[in-house]
């Protein structure tokens, strides 16, 4: 655990913790107020909401699914340090846009600006956890990757919280998000100037001396199948993919869920994500304590089995919540007031601990099964197939809220696919440990 800890204080860790925890923060500071303000404020139709949720998470994987490829070859290829100050300086001049998409309450301007963080992600993603064997030592890896995935989900919570706070209603009901666009702005210059401070990760001296592939294509085809033919590779992205898709149909639906099935707020929606950010953190921390530095998917089975438990709970108390028709939404204290409600707090935490607790080793797994000067591509190709997933999961979730299917019947989705997760983990678990 010392060799965790102390990370934070050195430069090899320090400045990319800090730069991706205010990445993800901004990325949700400023989804948060995007959703809040145009659910809230904007639309005024259940199915509307719904779709547009769905649409909006859809728009933000796409350019990991089109350009994964292309960035990981990037990354392995160029200084990582380098890149990751472009990128930054990129997300000043797309959060400019998105400022003014807040401001003008300009939905298309809205989901431009949000597509275009997609794409700042896709390039950002791979180098965050490919740059760690680069810079740590290796029985650092699982720590520093432990870390990272807490750090990423507790800057989500920041940016979801401020997020939600920062979507104002004035006294006639209508919203404003004057204060969320300062925001964005004002974190994505910080996150240039952390990214100063990155030290230089330049090519392995081993890479193989390659042109990057522009065709999207092609290069996420070669990409992918030059990856998933090694079977532990294969396992633990799959895997993954499965646990992306599963996040991407709750992320989406928590706000419509809160709104229309429980009756509840902007408030109510903030904490369903803030739990679901807190709970993954934690669960990303316990797995190392629990392995000590150990690269083994043992406890990740019995995790996505734990996730889909809480789900069919969680589920369950939704159905049978009743709401008042022409009632004022409740806020936080009449939410928790319910009698359910504080057992729904306590299965979307139970979902998000387990959450990461399956998944932190499985990104483990990806760095320290190939060679240091493919992390960034096996990242990239892991990016491409969890992209394909959460696309997927999307456009099913879009498609069935439009034929008719509830926001909690949505659950059981993520239910099912939780034993897929688990039978995934078993089979590398059986292969690798």
């Amino acid at each position: 655990m010392q060799n965790t800890i102390h990370l934070v204080r050195t430069r090899r860790f320090l400045p990319i913790f800090v730069t991706q925890f205010l990445g993800a923060f901004n990325d949700n500071l400023f989804r948060t107020s995007m959703v809040m303000l145009v659910i809230y404020g904007i639309f005024r139709n259940p199915q509307q909401e719904a779709a547009f949720s769905a649409i909006a998470g859809g728009l933000f994987i796409l350019p990991f699914f089109l350009l994964s490829a292309v960035a990981g070859q990037l990354a392995d290829a160029t200084d990582k340090a380098r890149i990751v100050r472009w990128v930054k300086t990129a997300e000043i001049l797309i959060m400019i846009f998105g400022a003014a998409g807040l401001l003008l309450h300009n939905v298309p301007l809205l989901l431009a600006a949000l597509c275009a963080m997609g794409v700042h992600s896709t390039f950002f993603g791979p180098i965050k956890y490919a740059i760690l064997p680069q810079h740590l030592h290796d029985d650092e890896v699982l720590g520093g990757t432990g870390l990272v995935e807490a750090g990423t989900y507790i800057g989500i919570l920041g940016g979801t919280l401020l997020g939600g706070v920062l979507v104002l209603q004035n006294p006639d009901g209508t919203y404003h998000a004057e204060w969320a666009a300062v925001a964005v702005l004002a974190v994505a210059l910080c996150g240039w100037v952390s990214a100063r401070f990155v030290p230089p990760a330049p090519p392995e001296s081993d890479a193989p001396d390659f042109k990057v592939d522009w065709h999207i294509v092609r290069a996420s085809i070669r990409l992918v199948s030059a990856t998933l033919h090694i079977p532990r590779l294969f396992l633990a992205i799959v895997a993954i993919s499965f646990f992306w898709a599963m996040g991407a149909v709750l992320a989406a639906q928590f706000p419509p869920l809160v709104k229309n099935a429980l009756g509840s707020n902007q408030q109510v929606a903030t904490l369903f994500l803030a739990i679901f950010s807190v709970g993954v953190a934690v669960g990303s921390i316990a797995v190392n304590r629990l392995l000590q530095g150990t690269v083994s998917a043992r406890y990740s089975p019995a995790s996505a089995l734990a996730m889909g438990l809480f789900v069919l709970d969680l589920y369950r108390r939704v159905k049978t919540w009743t709401n008042v028709e022409g009632a004022p939404l409740r806020d936080l204290y009449a939410f928790l007031a319910e009698p359910n409600g504080y057992w729904i707090v306590a299965d979307l935490l139970g979902v998000a601990i387990a959450g990461g607790m399956f998944v932190v080793p499985l990104y483990a797994f990806l760095t320290t099964t190939v060679a240091k000067s493919q992390t960034a591509r096996t990242i990239a190709a892991n990016n491409i197939v969890n992209s394909g997933f959460m696309v997927a999961a999307t456009g099913v979730l879009t498609l069935a809220v439009l034929a008719g299917v509830t926001v909690a019947d949505s659950l059981l989705i993520v239910a099912v696919s939780s034993v897929i997760s688990a039978w995934l983990a078993w089979r590398l678990h059986k292969a690798c440990d």
